[in-house]
């Protein structure tokens, strides 16, 4: 999940603006960071990215990292450099059998300065290069090495940037006078939008005057690779009067909303017309996801259910275990990143077994994006808080504009109005943050379609506000979390009008001693927050605004770091 950048440029550029890129991709990772240029700068620092000593150089590497292998040290974060400091390496990635290469360099004689699987891959360089060359030696990694990487290494003396990948992702920029290799378009996407994206096992030579592609099998043959023109953000707009991204994001969530809307109703209502057609060619469909996306693929069942269309979810993880696939299968993978690693596990290889791959994505030109039959954009823009907030919202749009193609009745053309609605009530869940912020337990319980919504509410206040929170069906209280319940345990409960059996499992925990707090479209007698919703796809989404704004006042209060939670990452690029 780390981010990494390289620079290798006709001109002389500050190695600051490197840093400058590399703070783009500081959602992937936190934890440390670190430079290395040809002219002499190693630096890297436990935190996150900031200034380094100014130096002039025409070739660089960067990194941004989350930690995997190896705790958040000085001595583990990246740049990493061969016994002789001729080689220096960046990777993102996990190197799977790292312990037998590494036992097997130190045999040779290497002497390691980190606890990383990293380090190994540029041992392994130094070590293979006194045989033979570059080429061959990157053979021998792809042979040898398991695990997903995409790895940027130079050398010193060396004009060139070697870089081969596997799993993780990369991408070439092409500048004028500079060629720009990083982990996705957004570092670069305010100085150029050309670029050439690698597939599996790709190698590739890239200096300031050029590039060289090769596909390995077995062995390296030469590749010619098309360059592609996108479009996408090309600046970051700042966080204007929001002192957080996460709350500024939830306000965007009316304009995200109405932008989506817009986009599959006339720029991509061809794709949304190819999607259909492909689901009613299929037996089932079956959904792919991880974390907030699975909770909006959760959603994305209940409608095509309801509308008459068997689907199903499974989490990414688990996706080979849990499933069955044919020809007759439809797979959506629902990704805000379209490069979480295992929702890409999951689709490698199932085109093979006559499956057709959809997915909605928020990043375009991602992996998973080019590994489908056909992809909808979800349009949300750029997000940088670690918490999905718009993101989700506007999956959830779009799978409920989905289902409305097969005759689900939803009022999803008024969301963005009432998005603006329920956002007039802030302070008034700001002042019920204020009460909750030294618990230590939430319980959020739902049933039916706001089940989904109990559990994306649930992992908002554990991933920002950091409170144990179970979102849970009711009728799984007396299973076991009844035990759980004491006097003023706070329980939320997500209570449609005329959801009489939610209404009995409020009674329950309210018996119990439990502290009550209702969302719902109806007036009820508990402390409560009215949200504007006439239908399950508004109730779904306006709930989880509630949600969102309740974490962030929560974590707001206790002074934590909203945007970057303590051991996540925005994008989850290993497995």
């Amino acid at each position: 999940m780390c981010g990494i950048i390289g620079i290798a440029s006709r001109k002389e550029f500050e190695s600051n603006d490197v840093i400058k890129m590399l703070k783009r991709l500081e959602y992937r990772g936190y934890d440390s960071f670190g430079i290395a240029t040809d002219t002499g700068l190693f630096e890297k620092e436990v935190g996150e990215v900031r200034h380094v000593s100014d130096n002039r150089c025409t070739q660089a590497i960067a990194h941004t990292r989350w930690a995997t292998t190896g705790k958040v040290t000085k001595e583990n974060a990246h740049p990493h450099s061969s016994c002789d400091g001729n080689i220096t390496i960046v990777h993102n990635g996990i190197i799977d059998n790292y312990l037998e290469l590494k036992e097997w360099l130190a045999a040779k004689g290497h002497q390691f300065k980190s606890e990383t699987d990293s380090e190994v891959i540029a041992h392994f360089f130094e070590e293979e290069l006194k045989t033979c060359d570059m080429r061959h030696a990157v053979e021998k990694f792809f042979a040898l090495v398991k695990g997903e990487f995409a790895v940027l290494l130079i050398m010193k003396g060396d004009d060139m940037i070697y870089t081969f990948k596997r799993g993780s992702p990369l991408v070439l920029g092409i500048a004028d006078g500079m060629n720009i290799l990083a982990s996705d378009i957004y570092a670069f996407s305010n100085r150029t939008n050309k670029a050439v994206f690698f597939s599996e096992d790709e190698f590739a030579e890239v200096s300031a005057g050029g590039y060289k592609f090769y596909k390995y099998d077995s062995q390296l043959v030469p590749l010619t690779k098309e360059i592609q023109v996108f479009e996408w953000e090309s600046k970051e707009s700042g966080k204007m009067q929001y002192e957080h991204y996460m709350l500024k994001e939830i306000h965007e969530e009316p304009e995200a909303a109405a932008r989506l809307i817009d986009s599959m109703k006339y720029e991509q209502k061809e794709k949304m017309n190819e999607l259909k057609k492909m689901i009613e060619d299929s037996k089932r469909v079956v959904f792919v996801a991880a974390g907030t996306s699975y909770h909006a693929s959760l959603l994305g069942v209940y409608f095509l259910n309801k509308a008459g269309i068997e689907s199903h979810a499974i989490i990414a993880s688990e996706f080979r275990n849990f499933t069955l696939l044919d020809d007759r299968t439809l797979v959506i993978a629902v990704t805000q990143s379209g490069e979480t690693m295992d929702v890409i596990q999951a689709l490698h290889g199932i085109k093979g077994e006559g499956v057709k791959i959809a997915s909605f994505v928020n990043v375009p030109y991602s992996t998973v994006q080019r590994m489908s039959n056909v992809s909808v954009n979800i349009c949300a823009g750029q997000e940088v808080c670690v918490a999905a907030t718009k993101t989700f919202v506007n999956q959830v749009v779009a799978l409920s504009y989905l289902a409305s193609l097969f005759g689900y009745e939803n009022g999803i053309e008024k969301i963005p109005d009432k998005i603006n609605s329920l956002l007039r009530q802030e302070e008034k869940i700001k002042g019920m943050a204020e009460t909750l912020k030294n618990v230590r337990d939430i319980y959020i319980i739902g049933r039916g379609f706001s089940y989904p919504v109990a559990r994306e509410i649930a992992l908002k206040l554990k991933e920002i506000a950091y409170i144990h929170a179970e979102g849970m069906m009711g009728g799984e209280l007396k299973h076991g979390t009844l035990a759980l319940i004491e006097n003023g345990t706070p329980v939320i409960s997500l209570m449609p009008e005329g959801d009489n059996h939610i209404i009995s499992n409020t009674k329950e925990v309210e018996a119990r001693g439990a502290r009550v707090i209702v969302v719902s479209n109806s007036s009820f007698d508990y402390e409560s927050i009215k949200i504007p919703s006439e239908d399950e796809a508004s109730f779904s989404i306006l709930a989880t605004v509630v949600g969102q704004l309740l974490t962030y006042h929560v974590a707001k209060e206790k002074r934590l770091p909203v945007d970057k939670p303590r051991n996540l990452a925005k994008s989850c690029t290993v497995v």
